[in-house]
């Protein structure tokens, strides 16, 4: 196979997530004219950790952790996009871990790439637990945004097993919105350090979509 084809394989295989939808969007029932993509959230995550970088000033190689978020989501252009409410993660791994060798055993520098992509996965060193907080945060401010819109409605439902979830039950049982409610699970759920829950609680007691730009 030529360079040339190699290189417009891998652009093809990757453009599907453009129009591929997140999961726990289309299990909420998201009412909006346009969703986001995992292309989106890609794209939102390394804009996240831009910021996050600026402001608090983390001793991370940004470029690095720029390129890991660039393909920490390769595997679902195979697997597609799978929460944590439908398979193990157990499961998960397995199968995402074989899609990105697949995928990347094409490219010349896919054995470099791939070891990106795992060691973001084992989300162990500096930049992958960096990189880690950064994606699960970024679902969040999503979250709220869809939140602040009204295109959520937690009594149009029925087909959700995710409110069955324990911890998602006791959280909406005390009357949290849908987004606090998400910001609250994660909060408990995930490693997030003193600069990210700090971030997730100003989300959690401010609006966020309608600040002035200047």
């Amino acid at each position: 196979m030529s360079k040339e084809q190699n290189v417009v394989n891998y652009y093809v295989l990757c453009n599907r997530l453009k129009n591929t939808i997140r999961t726990g969007w289309k299990d909420w029932n998201v009412q909006r004219e346009r969703i986001e993509s995992i292309a989106e959230h890609i794209f939102g995550v390394q804009m996240l950790a831009i910021a996050m970088k600026s402001e608090y000033e983390y001793d991370v190689d940004i470029m690095k952790v720029i390129y890991m978020l660039a393909v920490h989501e390769l595997g679902e252009t195979i697997i597609g996009d799978l929460t944590q409410f439908q398979i193990s993660n157990e499961e998960k791994e397995k199968m995402e871990h074989d899609a990105v060798h697949k995928i990347l055993n094409k490219l010349l520098d896919g054995n470099q790439i791939e070891e990106l992509f795992l060691e973001f996965d084992a989300h162990k060193t500096k930049e992958s637990m960096f990189a880690y907080q950064c994606d699960k945060l970024e679902c969040d401010l999503q979250c709220k945004l869809y939140d602040e819109e009204s295109c959520v409605d937690l009594d149009k439902q029925e087909d959700n097993t995710i409110m069955n979830n324990t911890r998602v039950h006791e959280l909406l049982k005390k009357g949290h919105s849908w987004s606090t409610m998400w910001l609250l699970f994660d909060q408990q759920v995930y490693p997030y350090d003193e600069n990210f829950r700090a971030v997730s609680n100003y989300v959690i007691n401010n609006e966020i979509g309608k600040k002035d730009e200047n």
